[in-house]
């Protein structure tokens, strides 16, 4: 009986020790195996030969860490691509008026031109300072907008107002290019809970990229859906592609790369900025040469 005994606690010593031996070699295989991703000599992901289940949720954890850290240095690198791009993007916007400006005011420091040449002079350095000024309110603005404590004053809001009141200030921006808009405002009030100048604010922005990029007509819709206001700014356009259209609300970006002084490229996506801080949404179609900007904001119920 006591031999009995005595071969059960060998039994289970030597079974206690091969697994504190298997395991002490599987820790070091984990150890081997992330020393390796650490230094970046592997990026496969922690594989285990001896089954134990608290090591193989250990194994698991490890895994799922790897993988949000894979997922957080992807977006590390779209980010410091996207600001490299931003950065190109300013430099050159920010270049091009400040060159015009230093080279006429050289050409005004000559005494040989005359006085009606030097308020031409005058006129075109205006001009590029204003374009200027323009260029780091809007840089500036987008910076604020994204901070996470932007202040919002949400309110119950007559979006027919809101539109009327925005749409009036163009009136000689659209008597200058010809254009007749099409406007369709429902008679019905339609009531949203949003901040009056942000909206405001979406509109101006839509309105300008319209006026200023149309080749003849824009057309401006708002109607109330089931559970959304809607707010379509159609305008007809020249060639542009559907790859414009996906990215025409990055920072930046502008469909015509050979054009300059037509924008600073931050209009649309200050306005998509704007939207998501109310929560809403706004995107883009193309469709027979009309670009569509398409806002949609959650409807305000009874």
């Amino acid at each position: 009986m006591i031999i009995y005994l005595l071969m059960a606690v060998l039994a289970a010593f030597a079974y206690v020790l091969i697994r504190f031996y298997l395991l002490k070699k599987e820790m070091k295989s984990a150890t081997l195996q992330l020393r390796q991703l650490h230094q970046q000599d592997s990026a496969k992901k922690m594989t285990i030969s001896f089954y134990d289940r608290d090591f193989e949720e250990l194994a698991q954890e490890i895994n799922n860490q790897i993988d949000l850290t894979k997922q957080a240095e992807a977006v590390k690198r779209s980010t410091e691509n996207e600001l490299r791009q931003a950065i190109s993007h300013i430099s050159h916007d920010i270049r091009t008026p400040m060159t015009s400006i230093l080279g006429y005011i050289q050409f005004l420091e000559s005494d040989e031109i005359s006085h009606e040449v030097k308020k031409k002079y005058i006129k075109t350095i205006k001009n590029s300072a204003g374009r200027l000024k323009i260029l780091l309110e809007d840089f500036f603005e987008l910076s604020i907008i994204e901070q996470a404590d932007y202040p919002l004053r949400m309110e119950k809001v007559s979006f027919n107002n809101l539109l009327i009141e925005s749409l009036f200030g163009f009136y000689e921006e659209f008597n200058k290019r010809n254009i007749e808009p099409e406007i369709h405002i429902p008679e019905k009030d339609i009531m949203l809970m949003a901040d009056p100048s942000i909206v405001k604010r979406v509109i101006e922005n839509l309105a300008v990229n319209a006026i200023r990029y149309s080749t003849g007509n824009v057309t401006i819709q708002l109607k109330e859906m089931d559970a959304a206001v809607q707010l379509k700014i159609s305008n007809s356009v020249g060639k542009m592609s559907e790859l414009d259209v996906n990215q025409m609300f990055d920072r930046f970006y502008k469909a015509d790369q050979t054009r300059t002084g037509k924008g600073t490229g931050l209009g649309l996506p200050i306005a998509k900025s704007l939207m998501e801080k109310m929560n809403g949404s706004i995107y883009a179609e193309l469709k027979e040469n009309h670009l569509t900007m398409i806002c949609e904001w959650v409807a305000e119920s009874d």
